[in-house]
């Protein structure tokens, strides 16, 4: 063999674990539910292929569905905006050179390391409506006790609060870490030029920073959109409200998918719905990416 050969089985090598990998866990399982999502499948019986007939089902005779749709949007409209300000008000705050710094960054990003579980028990616990901390402290200010999980309006915005607590921590350092990137005499021509400190933020950091904040919109947006774990154990755990809340206020959509395919044993139609989901997001991330074509600014570029 040639060393040209040589040389690109060497890397093949290398690099087959993630091949396999990406193979196994994601390409096959991905081809798989667009194959399930035509059949009728309960894992104990063959798959029986019955068309579109789960996507037919899912538009127009099941409830649910749209509820989990709403839940969802509901969520994504609200937590995604508010997660990325935060992320970026806290990265700004933490990008000074002052003593103990370190200590504050390492504090606000570890919410994000804590298992999700762990961090929604603990989240029921001081949202709990009888002797949570947060009713407590309303109730010390004079005001009303909110139902939080178990109330039908406070559902949904209890979700939201509990995932600014768990997901603004990656984004934050994201921004951090383009924040460094700034170039520091862009800034200074800016205070020589007379800009003050909030004309500087706007006029030459944020530009600079856009592409940051493209990359965490589109990974913060898909993230929601697939959002479990909170929703699941909140449900799952509460007592006296149904597994998907209180008037089903936190069936979203992973939450209705996972019921379908793992309580009721109809894969075939979780696979639709994950078909559905998939390409959701998919037109959504292009998108986000057809439009950052006249909001995101790259350093060196030329003009458009």
């Amino acid at each position: 063999m040639s060393r040209k050969v040589r040389d690109n089985l060497r890397a093949y090598a290398f690099v087959s674990p993630w091949l396999i990998s990406l193979l196994v866990f994601t390409a096959y399982p991905l081809l798989a539910s667009f194959y399930f999502a035509m059949t009728r499948y309960t894992i104990v019986k063959p798959a029986e292929w019955i068309g579109f007939d789960n996507f037919t089902v899912m538009f127009t005779k099941d409830d649910l569905f749209w509820v989990a749709v709403w839940n969802t949007l509901y969520y994504t409209l609200i937590s995604v905006p508010l997660q990325m300000l935060v992320a970026l008000w806290l990265a700004t705050m933490l990008n000074q050179s002052t003593r103990g710094i370190g200590f504050y960054r390492t504090a606000f990003y570890l919410p994000s390391l804590v298992p999700a579980v762990v961090t929604t028990l603990l989240w029921m616990l001081i949202l709990d409506p009888r002797a949570g901390l947060v009713n407590a402290a309303l109730q010390a200010m004079g005001l009303p006790k909110l139902g939080w999980m178990y109330s039908a309006a406070w559902a949904k915005p209890s979700l939201i609060i509990i995932s600014l607590w768990v997901g603004v921590g990656q984004p934050m350092l994201i921004f951090l870490a383009g924040l460094k990137e700034v170039p520091r005499s862009l800034l200074e021509a800016a205070t020589i030029d007379g800009a003050n400190s909030w004309q500087r933020y706007w006029r030459v950091i944020i530009p600079l920073l856009t592409p940051t904040i493209f990359f965490n919109l589109i990974i913060t947006l898909i993230a929601s959109f697939q959002v479990f774990t909170t929703a699941f154990v909140a449900t799952a755990t509460a007592s006296g409200v149904t597994a998907a809340g209180p008037f089903n206020s936190m069936l979203v959509y992973m939450v209705h998918l996972y019921r379908q395919g793992f309580r009721y044993s109809a894969m075939g139609y979780a696979s639709a719905m994950a078909v559905v989901l998939f390409v959701v997001l998919v037109l959504l991330t292009l998108l986000v990416v057809r439009s950052s074509r006249s909001w995101v600014h790259y350093e060196g570029a030329p003009p458009r």
